[in-house]
């Protein structure tokens, strides 16, 4: 699997959301042990979410197959021998 990487801007967002959490609820943790932190989650935690957002994915895309055969099957005309 392809590392999981961030833009400068979502890298940059990220970090923020997690030293602004760490400020509220523990303690201030400066801006590279965030980066630290966040390239941990990303390779350990996020094939994780990766996966669970490609099964859900996939699951949605079935429901739509599923959706669009039922919808052929409706405008099927009866056929006369």
């Amino acid at each position: 699997m392809k590392k999981i990487e961030f833009s400068k801007e979502e890298k940059a967002e990220i970090v923020s959301r997690i030293r602004a959490y760490f400020d509220r609820e523990l303690d201030p943790i400066g801006a590279l042990p965030a980066e630290f932190l966040l390239d941990f989650f990303a390779e350990e935690i996020g094939p994780y979410f990766y996966n669970r957002g490609l099964r859900d994915a996939q699951a949605a895309l079935l429901q739509r197959m599923d959706d669009v055969a039922e919808d052929i099957h409706l405008l099927e005309r009866e056929e006369k021998f």
